[in-house]
């Protein structure tokens, strides 16, 4: 099976022979930004794990960038960047539906025994296991304020 690295360079392989630039140039942008992070880290290579990290944080890179141009008053960079974000999406894993992310944080308040905002640590550890990068932190945070504030 072959590894997240692998499958972005060959990705990157097939858009420059579709002659796309847009992705190519993205991907380019991806692997170089991977090697960084394996170097801060001393590896020679990252695992799936640490791979989708980097995906993410692009992701909320180009998401700010889509914010910022769009203050901004700049239409034509703000569409760069989206379209450069539907690229980097390609990449994450399935994001859970919005009726698999209400259950696991009803779970996770049961086991966790949450009785209110002091335990959203807690129940935000035991969401972040479950939904491993399937759903934005941000939602599930808030989420969870929202359902703790109601206790």
């Amino acid at each position: 099976m072959a590894t997240f690295e692998e499958g972005i360079l060959n990705d990157y392989k097939e858009a420059m022979k579709a002659k796309d630039t847009l992705k190519s140039s993205v991907l380019s942008f991806l692997r170089a930004e991977l090697m960084n992070v394996a170097l801060a880290k001393k590896k020679s290579s990252l695992d799936d794990n640490e791979c989708l990290a980097v995906v993410r944080k692009q992701i909320k890179q180009r998401q700010d960038s889509i914010e910022q141009f769009s203050k901004g008053n700049r239409p034509e960079l703000a569409e760069k960047e989206t379209k450069e974000l539907a690229i980097l999406k390609s990449y994450l894993p399935q994001e859970l539906s919005a009726e698999e992310l209400s259950r696991i944080i009803e779970e996770a308040i049961t086991s966790t025994g949450a009785q209110g905002i002091k335990d959203m640590g807690k129940v935000m550890k035991e969401i972040t296991a479950k939904a491993s990068g399937r759903a934005d932190g941000k939602l599930i945070s808030d989420t969870v304020r929202q359902r703790l504030q109601k206790a």
